[in-house]
């Protein structure tokens, strides 16, 4: 089994800034992409930043220029760096992981998710 472990939420004004992060542990041989999904009350879990192994990133168009998404692969951790935060992106931020254990067989897991809430 494996499990990922976030931290890093809580409340900011606008403008400011929070930084996720995303430990995975467990039966881990390798990971292959880390994501960061978040999910806004009334609104479908949405990828917010992906980082593969490699160190190749996507984002999505709302968060470009604002947020940087990041890995080290020697602790299996993934960040999240959110600068010039905004109310709408108010919202349960998820890791999600594809890991390869030693079976050599690919598994996705989730983590719990963080409140990450912007407001004056």
């Amino acid at each position: 089994q494996v499990q990922l472990v976030e931290s890093g939420g809580g409340l900011v004004q606008p403008g400011g800034s929070l930084r996720l992060s995303c430990a995975a542990s467990g039966s881990i041989f390798s990971i292959n992409a880390m994501d960061w999904y978040r999910q806004a009350p009334g609104k479908e879990r949405e990828l917010v930043a992906q980082v593969m192994d490699g160190g190749g990133t996507n984002y999505a168009d709302s968060v470009k220029g604002r947020f940087t998404i990041s890995r080290n692969n020697a602790k299996s951790t993934v960040y999240l760096q959110m600068n010039s935060l905004k109310p709408e992106d108010t919202a349960v931020y998820y890791c999600h992981a594809d890991v390869i254990q030693f079976n050599k067989r690919s598994y996705t897991y989730w983590g719990q998710g963080t409140q990450v809430t912007v407001s004056s």
